[in-house]
């Protein structure tokens, strides 16, 4: 039986039709998988921030790295955190977020049971040093990682990015992004309540 030509065109045209509507398919989903993120952060509270780790509940991996020259600080090893409640801040100078973030660091490192520490990621000593300089520094210890091999140690998604590690170096909270008033209310400060044995506040 012979096709009519114009239903062969016409069955070619919808197969061209069909193959440009891909796209517009494969970008609908990903904008409803969005939209349902962000419906479930604003709706239901969830904070897409708070992005679970396998590492939280294990030992943090080892901390042996160089000190960041110029800064006059120690360098950052397992026994600059040991036997302290620790957060472990991942930073560096080129991160807008990051210098949004840091006055609340410089506060938290006045309560005296809290020791905060920071890898250096990626970074130009030059310009951490310089941008201790001007911001102030809140880190006890620094460690400079500037390949980034101990930020795939600790599983770092993006900078900045903070661990809570307990005394005997329990991983017991993680933050991606920078924190806000919400994530320490609703995140660190809880958790540090928890492993001090004290209210939250």
């Amino acid at each position: 039986m012979t096709t009519p030509p114009e239903t062969n065109a016409a069955r070619r045209g919808f197969g061209r039709y069909a193959v440009a509507l891909i796209p517009l398919v494969v970008f609908a989903g990903i904008a409803a998988t969005a939209a349902k993120m962000l419906y479930d952060q604003d709706v239901h509270g969830k904070d897409i921030s708070e992005i679970p780790s396998a590492l939280i509940g294990t030992k943090a991996p080892t901390l042996n790295l160089p000190p960041l020259e110029g800064a006059n600080l120690p360098a950052l090893t397992d026994s600059a955190i040991k036997g302290k409640l620790t957060l472990v801040n991942v930073f560096a100078s080129w991160c807008i977020p990051c210098r949004e973030e840091h006055p609340i660091l410089k506060e938290l490192a006045k309560d005296s049971r809290l020791n905060v520490v920071a890898i250096n990621y990626k970074d130009k000593n030059d310009n951490a040093v310089r941008f201790l300089g001007e911001l102030g520094n809140p880190f006890a210890a620094i460690g400079v990682d500037p390949k980034g091999q101990a930020a795939i140690d600790w599983g770092v998604y993006g900078i900045p990015e903070s661990y809570l590690v307990a005394p005997d170096g329990t991983i017991l909270y993680k933050r991606v992004g920078p924190f806000d008033d919400i994530s320490l209310k609703e995140g660190l400060l809880p958790a540090m309540a928890k492993a001090l044995g004290t209210p939250a506040s």
